[in-house]
């Protein structure tokens, strides 16, 4: 997942305007197509990320039998899903396709609001599973639900601890081996620098709060194919551990100015700036082109230079990180007109090329072996940051798998925010209580 509020490069900027213009340029061809050609015209509800290479997947796989309009979503996840399911809980059978969030394809699955995936595709998917497929097996795990296969997975998104190399060096870190949030936050603090985190009410936090959990050996919520009666476990040493790191950010020298209302954005313009040592930032894989496409303009090749990435940070010395997995994968509506053109559009759109057009144009790495294979004999990245994000990908730690994810969510964003309330003695606690209320229909979020 990835929202994207907030700073971005200036370049990026634009690419982004003019992807906006061009879908809006799109939708409104489309419904004169429809209304004037009879041939079929199928809505793909896209994410605001790589919007220039969907449109151009939408041109290139329509047929002479159907046609593809984007439809944009909004920026945030949450957002994305709630008008995804108000669609689908009504029957709409103008939703043939649409980019989800990994972590909602299970409520969907289980809905009913998804077509299944079947045949080929869905015996490569089960095998990678099984780390013994075409796709990775991080991504792979996101699209199955109850032993069956439910969307495709489109890119597969994973966060790297970035930072900046001179920064790192006058702390003394030896960041080719793995670093520990104890010491990024102090390193920072010591320095002149900062950590940048999402940390707004938003689905991001979870994602962080889910990884420092991970990391410390724990999960947020356990046997969750239960439903309801899933088992809460964040109330725990591994809950605490998590509550401590974030507490220990956020009263330290390195806790950025806006850090309770942070996101995948306002974190990037702390990199490189005007004063100041920079930061250790922990984001998405689109950081490296996000940067590289401002050289030139605001940034030098020397300061381009002296951005590092490496491991996300551990939760505890010794214990290896879970970084977070997110991504987009592809689901057809189960009230589709046309299911079987929705299909094999589907399959156009997660195409072999069309993931490596989502990386080398957009930073939004692939969910296939020979997908990530093109991409890293491309040229267009350092090899040791293709492999970094392949196996942070596939030992990374998906946040918890259940149809009423949306409900864990909020129950926790509920209680951890703001980050500056959190409290390692209540948080983890008073957050179980409520979260499990919220389960068994005691509390309403």
């Amino acid at each position: 997942m990835r929202s994207t509020n907030g700073l971005w490069g200036r370049r990026s900027r634009r690419r982004r305007r003019a992807a906006l213009a061009a879908v809006a340029a799109l939708a409104a061809g489309s419904l004169t197509a429809c209304g004037g050609s009879g041939k079929p015209v199928l809505n793909w509800y896209v994410n605001p990320d790589g919007v220039d290479t969907f449109q151009k997947y939408a041109k290139s796989c329509s047929t002479d039998q159907y046609e593809l309009s984007v439809q944009l979503l909004p920026n945030g996840a949450t957002d994305q899903r709630t008008q995804l399911a108000r669609r689908l809980a009504a029957e709409d059978s103008s939703t043939d396709l649409m980019n989800l969030d990994p972590v909602f394809v299970a409520e969907f699955a289980n809905a009913g609001w998804l077509q299944q995936v079947e045949g080929d595709l869905a015996d490569s998917i089960t095998a990678s599973v099984q780390g013994d497929g075409d796709y990775l097996k991080g991504a792979a795990e996101t699209v199955t639900w109850d032993d069956k296969v439910y969307a495709i997975p489109l890119w597969a998104n994973t966060q790297v601890l970035w930072y900046r190399k001179s920064l790192a060096q006058a702390a003394g870190l030896d960041m080719s081996q793995p670093v520990t949030w104890d010491q990024v936050i102090q390193a920072a603090a010591d320095n002149g620098g900062t950590v940048g985190v999402q940390a707004n009410k938003y689905e991001a936090y979870v994602v962080w709060i889910n990884a420092l959990v991970q990391g410390a050996g724990g999960d947020i919520v356990s046997d969750t194919e239960a439903g309801r009666d899933a088992k809460v476990d964040i109330d725990s040493d591994a809950g605490r551990k998590a509550a401590e790191i974030i507490k220990e950010l956020a009263d330290s020298k390195a806790a950025q100015p806006d850090l309770t209302v942070s996101n995948e954005g306002t974190s990037l313009g702390q990199m490189f700036p005007k004063d100041g040592a920079g930061e250790f930032m922990v984001n998405w894989t689109f950081v490296y082109k996000n940067y590289e496409g401002l050289v030139g303009d605001s940034l030098t090749d020397q300061q381009f230079a002296d951005l590092g990435w490496a491991r996300y940070p551990q939760t505890v010395a010794g214990e290896a990180s879970k970084p977070p997995v997110g991504g987009i994968d592809i689901g057809v509506g189960a009230y589709s007109k046309h299911p079987d053109f929705a299909m094999e559009a589907a399959r156009c759109i997660t195409s072999e090329q069309a993931q490596v057009d989502l990386a080398l144009d957009n930073g939004l790495m692939p969910s296939t072996n020979a997908a990530y294979d093109k991409v890293s004999a491309s040229g267009d990245y350092p090899a040791d940051l293709i492999e970094l994000f392949r196996t942070s990908v596939d030992e990374g730690g998906p946040r918890p798998k259940s149809a009423f994810y949306a409900m864990i969510s909020g129950a926790i964003q509920a209680k951890w925010h703001s980050p500056t309330s959190v409290s390692p003695g209540s948080t983890p606690k008073d957050s179980a209580t409520y979260l499990k209320d919220v389960l068994e229909g005691k509390s309403l979020l």
